[in-house]
């Protein structure tokens, strides 16, 4: 049987596409009045504030009422702020009981895996619908449901999987403060819970990164905000973006003590191997958060505090020696993880508390998205065989 003749390559348009680097670093894919970051000056900000000092000034719920409403609440606002989102804190009766459920699923649990099964849960139970059905009230209204509960959510699958009773978060306290309280089931000091208020608070936004590029992708197509919220703690689960706190903390467990540091460190250098805690894909220069979180850390005191500092300045000197002009320096995680073990924080809710504030910006960002209804849809350069080529008979 003579084969079929094969058609002439098909041609793409002149102009059908434009090339931008892989990953899309540094292309502008839209405009925000959220954040930004300016890597080669080591800032960033929340709307017009500098993101750092409103961690040393503001409250949470102040910079989550900026994050929604583009301005810093009046003392009255503010209180009617605080007042709506207590309640939103609370379980659903009918979520409670799915919950030792989900806490029970897989020989290796994770908080962050077990959050994006409950949290699609209760937004569903909520009755969530696509944004494009919804007026922007109801939005904003699903968005502080969403951003109230994933703290209370984490802390209770936390501790179910632990064997404990879930905890009911207290009217009385703050979001840091109860989330702190739900964990590890007593009240945190005030310094610790300032600690862990500061890392959440510099950690709501940072750019377009894979997670919040995520959920403005799923945005995008005018689905509900838990769809969104879910998509994005799925991109933040990987360790290349939010799992790197737990990881920074083992490298100075691995370490062990001072003496250690250039064996430990010169050979995996050498080798290519990524230190983690240190570099930063946007940073040219030192990490405005690292640089906060080093003097929590240093207000926190202790031994591990002393080891971490002088670990971040060896290794940041056998970086500048071995890999010249990079301009290698620490980033959040690598304190991050110093001041949440301080804290209290179990090692496996580092990237989970990461989760537990960022939820508050990717929120922001499906606001932004919704109120911009634009679809994102990029195209990609298609480098397999050239098509068509005749579908064969079935081979005897």
């Amino acid at each position: 049987m003579t084969a079929p003749a094969r058609p002439a390559p098909i041609q793409l348009c002149a102009g059908e596409l434009v090339d931008v680097p892989r990953g899309l670093k540094g292309v502008v894919v839209t405009e925000t009045r959220i954040g930004d970051v300016r890597g080669a000056e080591g800032f960033y900000h929340y709307r017009e504030f500098s993101a750092i000092e409103l961690a040393e000034r503001c409250s949470l719920e102040q910079v989550w009422y900026l994050m929604f409403s583009g301005h810093l609440p009046t003392r009255s606002e503010q209180a009617s702020f605080t007042e709506k989102i207590a309640p939103l804190r609370q379980l659903p009766k009918e979520l409670r009981a799915l919950l030792p459920a989900i806490a029970r699923t897989g020989q290796h649990f994770l908080p962050l895996d077990g959050l994006r099964t409950a949290l699609s849960l209760a937004c569903s139970m909520r009755g969530m619908r696509p944004w494009l059905d919804i007026s922007s009230e109801e939005l904003r209204a699903d968005a502080l449901f969403a951003t109230a509960i994933v703290p209370t959510l984490l802390a209770a699958l936390y501790r179910l999987r632990q064997g404990l009773d879930p905890i009911e978060p207290a009217a009385d306290l703050g979001t840091a403060e109860n989330y702190l309280y739900m964990i590890r089931g007593e009240r945190p000091t005030p310094q610790h819970a300032r600690a862990v208020e500061k890392y959440m608070i510099s950690t709501i936004d940072h750019g377009f990164n894979a997670s919040t590029f995520t959920g403005r992708v799923i945005a995008g197509t005018g689905a509900d905000l838990g769809a969104c919220l879910v998509g994005a703690i799925g991109a933040l689960s990987g360790p290349l973006h939010g799992g790197a706190p737990s990881r920074a903390l083992d490298t100075l467990d691995a370490i062990g003590s001072p003496e250690n540091i250039d064996a430990w460190v010169r050979p995996r250098v050498a080798a290519g191997e990524r230190m983690m805690g240190f570099g930063h894909a946007v940073y040219k220069t030192e990490d405005p958060r690292s640089r906060m979180l080093r003097e929590t850390a240093r207000a926190l005191g202790g031994d591990l505090v002393d080891f971490a500092i002088e670990v971040e300045r060896r290794v940041v000197r056998i970086l500048a020696e071995m890999k010249p002009g990079r301009q290698l320096y620490t980033n959040v995680e690598f304190f991050a993880g110093v001041v949440m073990h301080l804290c209290g924080l179990p090692r496996e809710m580092f990237t989970p508390t990461f989760a537990s504030s960022r939820v508050i910006g990717w929120a922001a960002h499906v606001l932004e998205q919704a109120a911009e209804a634009k679809i994102i849809r990029p195209s990609a350069r298609y480098v397999g065989p050239p098509p068509p080529v005749p579908v064969p008979d079935p081979a005897d």
